[in-house]
């Protein structure tokens, strides 16, 4: 896959229709593949390009992009929360996450900020475990971009508990906050509290693990080689679900773990795709073809 890297912008111009992805790195990235076909399938003569961007240069980036006459782009981490003060406008979804993954370039220079990830993520859990995420007690390791997305969704879709782990405890504890309002409504409170921010430290979360269904990694730990699990594994139960939000590699030391120790462990690719499709409805407003999309992801990961 080719990248383009900032320093290239300057004087740059698609020749096509054009969308794509801002990241920092942005190689390891399987969304081109994955929006190439599904503009393909749909008739579209349209390019997905990966923009390789510093976290300092993306306003500039952005502002390059779009006066080139590109359509839409996805931000991919570190620039997700950036994003949030570059735009003019954000949709209700990026406003209460606090990230945007999403951007619509509109007329008159326009440019509106989406969450995709949240409803992506809901998507996946159903799709992967045949279970809502209503019925589901929720452990999030990581309080960032990705961390903020899941735990609006498992707020908004009523989970039974959910537990925010970070390293920084204030910041677990502020997204605690900031969801509260949506997820503490009608329903009785049992022994242990609904919702809890605790510090990522195996040791609180040996307290933790046995009152949780799922367990999901939203860091970025495990991406790269050398990495640990984000959870010590022998805080895995058989009866977890574990669901890691990197996808490459696709067996990632928490994935490792949940199989070592009899849980059932997924990757990020069905995040990666449903965020993915939602942002292609945004961008043509139309329905994405999702199953297209997902072959393409699956021959492209290997």
């Amino acid at each position: 896959m080719d990248v383009i890297r900032f320093e290239k912008l300057e004087g740059w111009r698609p020749v096509r229709p054009t969308y794509g992805v801002v990241g920092w790195p942005v190689a390891h990235t399987l969304s081109p593949p994955m929006h190439a076909a599904a503009m393909s399938a749909l008739g579209i003569d349209a390019d997905y390009l990966a923009f390789e961007v510093r976290p300092e240069d993306l306003r500039g980036a952005l502002d390059i992009l779009q006066k080139a006459g590109v359509l839409g782009l996805n931000l991919t981490v570190p620039h997700k929360a950036l994003a949030v003060g570059l735009v003019d406008e954000l949709s209700d979804e990026a406003r209460q996450v606090g990230v945007a993954n999403t951007l619509v370039f509109g007329e008159g220079g326009r440019r509106t900020g989406h969450n995709t990830d949240a409803r992506g993520f809901g998507r996946a859990i159903r799709e992967d475990f045949r279970i809502p995420l209503s019925e589901l007690k929720v452990l999030i390791l990581g309080a960032g971009g990705a961390g903020r997305a899941i735990a609006l969704q498992a707020a908004r879709d009523r989970a039974e508990r959910i537990v925010i782990a970070n390293r920084t405890e204030a910041r677990a504890e502020a997204l605690a906050r900031d969801i509260a309002p949506i997820f503490l409504g009608d329903k009785l409170e049992g022994q242990a509290a609904r919702l809890r921010a605790v510090r990522l430290d195996t040791d609180v979360l040996a307290r933790e693990v046995d009152g949780v269904d799922l367990v999901v990694n939203a860091t970025s730990v495990g991406m790269r080689p050398g990495d640990p699990s984000p959870l010590a594994p022998h805080l895995i139960r058989p009866h977890h679900l574990v669901y890691d939000t990197i996808y490459s590699p696709p067996r990632t030391p928490l994935l490792e773990a949940a199989t070592e120790m009899g849980a059932r462990g997924v990757n990020g690719l069905s995040m990666l795709l449903h965020q993915g499709a939602l942002s292609l409805e945004l961008w043509l407003g139309r329905s994405a073809p999702v199953e297209v999309m997902r072959r393409a992801l699956r021959r492209a990961a290997g």
